[in-house]
């Protein structure tokens, strides 16, 4: 929990973090890639901030960048074990 609250504090969505993790827990990611998403969404939101309702906003980009974020670690497995 620390380390989520440390990135998450470090991106500006440290008020979302509650709501994050219920979403990363009912759709089974791990701590790491809730990490890797929120610095992938934080990303996002220098390029394309939230106009209205960030929490909105947050929730549907974050549940995107939790997919990229499990398919590169898995990438990453993968060619370790090669």
């Amino acid at each position: 929990m620390h380390r989520l609250y440390y990135y998450f504090a470090n991106t500006g969505f440290y008020d979302l973090l509650p709501a994050a993790m219920q979403l990363a827990i009912e759709l089974g990611y791990s701590p790491e890639e809730m990490i890797e998403a929120v610095c992938k969404v934080a990303d996002k939101a220098r390029h394309y901030p939230p106009t209205k309702n960030r929490a909105a906003w947050f929730a549907t980009v974050f549940r995107e960048k939790l997919g990229e974020a499990r398919a590169e670690m898995l990438a990453i497995k993968k060619r370790r074990l090669l």
